[in-house]
């Protein structure tokens, strides 16, 4: 390598020749120079730094420490939020959960004291040993929430469907004619055959007949629609209620109604009042049950509202 200087106060330029293992030895010396210029420049600067009677040092320092937690905060903060969130929701469904126990419950016929919902379930044994016990760590506890909710979803889907058995039982309760549509009387004729009062022959009798003051009132003994409202000249003065599954009421010898055809009446509402017009010997109330116009003893219905059991099947077709 040839370097010529060029100098004012030089009479002529010079050359100066480098041989190729000067040059490789000025590069190394020059990398070594940047080298130990850097490693000095470290050194000062740790030694400077631990001296935190430096203001600048200092300010600069604590700006480092002070972003590190504002980072670290913020993660933080976005993790319990996201957690909380999580824990807001399991909550809530557990609610809805209680709720739909407490109300089987009380369809099932279950005493309040046997399943208390709102009471922690009891648990407890010994304190475990330090070498078995560890503390949770984060995704372990994303991981338990994560199971909670997908068992908290099959047990609300289990829930929901016996709730929908127990009120599907409950609708088809409310109509069944089980409730005895006067409170105060007592029988003076049962359903099958007897000797006609009138006629004095043997003669089905297609329902029971309740005796009762007139004026007494006449209550619906399931809910459904009013679907007669007429004079009959055996009967007297007569309401039927259809139940929409097949099966009719007939409620005869009436002093007067109060509903009209197309009613829709509840189990146990006021439909009319007890007299005495008809084919009769004197005041009562004739009840009939029909299934499909097929008369039905209306005590066997009698006997389901006392006890409290589920509507059998057949009844609900």
């Amino acid at each position: 390598m040839n370097i010529i200087l060029v100098s004012d106060s030089l009479a002529k330029s010079r050359s100066v020749t480098l041989s190729q293992t000067q040059v490789i030895l000025v590069a190394l010396g020059i990398l070594m120079s940047g080298f130990f210029l850097a490693m000095a420049t470290y050194v000062v600067t740790m030694k400077f730094s631990t001296d935190m009677r430096n203001p600048y040092l200092r300010s600069l320092v604590s700006a480092l420490h002070e972003e590190e937690l504002r980072k670290s905060e913020s993660e933080m903060k976005e993790t319990l939020n996201s957690l909380a969130v999580r824990v807001g929701e399991l909550q809530a469904r557990i609610l809805r959960l209680d709720a739909f126990g407490e109300r089987l419950a009380k369809a099932a016929g279950i005493k309040p004291t046997e399943f208390r919902f709102d009471e922690k379930p009891g648990q407890g044994g010994a304190a475990p040993s330090p070498a078995f016990t560890r503390d949770l760590t984060l995704p372990e506890f994303r991981q338990m929430l994560d199971e909670i909710s997908k068992v908290l979803d099959d047990r609300t889907d289990k829930m929901g469907v016996l709730d929908s058995v127990f009120m599907d039982d409950r609708l088809a309760r409310k109509s069944i004619p089980t409730t005895l549509p006067v409170a105060q009387g007592y029988y003076s004729s049962n359903y099958g055959y007897r000797i006609d009062p009138i006629t004095g022959r043997s003669a089905l009798h297609t329902g029971v007949d309740i005796i009762a003051t007139p004026g007494t009132p006449v209550v619906a003994a399931a809910g459904g629609v009013v679907s007669t409202v007429a004079f009959h000249p055996e009967y007297g003065n007569i309401v039927d209620i259809d139940h929409d599954n097949g099966l009719t009421s007939r409620y005869a010898h009436l002093l007067k109604s109060s509903v009209k055809v197309g009613d829709v009446v509840m189990k146990g509402q006021l439909i009319a009042q007890v007299g005495n017009t008809g084919r009769t010997t004197g005041p009562h109330l004739h009840f009939e049950v029909r299934e499909k116009g097929v008369p039905l003893n209306p005590n066997k219905f009698f006997a389901l509202d006392r006890k409290e059991g589920p509507i059998p099947v057949a009844l609900r077709k």
